[in-house]
């Protein structure tokens, strides 16, 4: 089947990966305490089957998702996550990334893993001076909550706030537009005092800005994710800014099951406990008039909810139906699917910190659609 140092071999190819056991054994698909099982291969203790030892050496080292070699625009992608915002823009095959920003380490991991680069850190510790130029700051900046003055301070408002790093960047580097993306909630936090402080800020700085919601499961994703798509372009710099339009959505029909797998392995079945768990939990909420509660689909529903950072708990908000079992939590593949990640996007963390990243991501397919309407109105300025 393989050489006599097939465990070298594969802890070589896990070391050259920056994978831990766990992380391969997730990303190869190995069933529940997986770490164990490449930790007895590399150790000589037991051998993988020819079909797991080739998954193994298959796993891809190149990243999938490297700059274009010529690109129209220039973009740097802050609060990068796994680069979801970076990836719409780069479909579109005009866009080259010249910085990135990224705080978690896991995150920059599966990051590194796509693009090649890993993402620079903590952007409060990052002087605007030693950004590099360019056309759009694109970024899904964490919304904490706004000084309660409101509009009276204006910029200084934003201070102590991750929007305020962008506000910064923008002041200095004058970037032709911008895409701010962030949860549909916004407009209504603080009773719309945060969204008109941001949108006071960007103003005062000289930009155009546009916002819309808009929702995944109308641009071909089977998910019912809303969120908030800020769209501003420098006045001076392009002139036609108010031709900009948002994507009109397809609103082609979608199904849950063109992006569930198949043979889905047991570990992803929910226990007994937990399951009971979430049914009393349901019935008490619905006692007391509350709409909270698990979610449950099936290859037949035109969508799921929305999925969070905190799927990998417990599963309440996306559970698949399955016949004769308990329901199952979506497998990461499956998670990368909902946001419309193409297959070749690779995850080479735990089943825990995928979750989290996917959940914490944005619907690629939407940011593309936006994309393509933000680089209209460039081209045109340039006329």
């Amino acid at each position: 089947m393989v050489d006599t140092d097939y465990g070298q071999q594969i802890k070589d190819k896990r070391e050259r990966l920056h994978m831990t056991q766990k992380e391969l054994a997730d990303a190869i698909g190995l069933s529940k305490n997986g770490d164990r099982t490449i930790r007895r291969w590399e150790n000589g203790e037991s051998k993988p089957t020819e079909p797991e030892f080739r998954q193994i050496m298959e796993f891809p080292e190149n990243a999938p998702f490297k700059n274009p070699d010529e690109a129209d625009y220039r973009s740097i992608d802050l609060f990068a996550g796994i680069g979801g915002t970076r990836l719409g823009f780069q479909e579109t095959g005009r866009v080259k990334v010249v910085f990135s920003s990224e705080i978690n380490k896991f995150s920059a991991k599966t990051y590194h893993a796509n693009f090649g680069e890993y993402p620079a850190g903590d952007i409060t510790q990052i002087a605007a001076s030693d950004i590099p130029d360019h056309d759009i700051l694109v970024g899904g900046f964490p919304c904490q909550a706004f000084s309660q003055a409101g509009l009276k301070k204006g910029f200084e408002d934003a201070r102590g706030t991750m929007f305020f790093e962008i506000a910064r960047i923008l002041k200095e580097k004058r970037p032709k537009a911008f895409l701010l993306e962030n949860v549909k909630n916004l407009v209504g936090h603080d009773h719309g005092n945060t969204f008109r402080t941001i949108k006071s800020i960007l103003e005062g700085l000289g930009y155009a800005v546009n916002a819309k919601v808009l929702a995944a499961k109308d641009f071909g994703v089977p998910q019912n994710r809303e969120r908030i798509y800020i769209v501003g372009f420098d006045k001076e710099q392009v002139p036609n800014w108010a031709d900009f339009k948002y994507p009109e959505p397809p609103c082609i029909p979608t199904r849950l099951g063109d992006i569930l797998e198949k043979n889905v392995d047991d570990k992803y079945t929910i226990s007994d406990a937990l399951w009971a768990g979430h049914q009393r939990r349901k019935q008490e909420n619905k006692k007391a008039g509350k709409g909270f509660g698990y979610g449950l689909f099936d290859e037949d529903s035109p969508y799921a909810n929305t999925i969070s950072a905190r799927y990998y708990k417990d599963g309440s908000e996306i559970l698949i139906r399955q016949d004769g079992k308990n329901p199952r939590k979506l497998t990461p593949r499956e998670a990368s699917r909902l946001q419309g990640f193409p297959p070749e996007f690779i995850i080479p963390v735990s089943d825990t910190q995928a979750y989290k990243q996917f959940g914490n991501s944005v619907a690629v397919p939407v940011v593309n659609a936006v994309a393509k309407q933000l680089l209209k109105v460039l081209d045109a300025s340039k006329e």
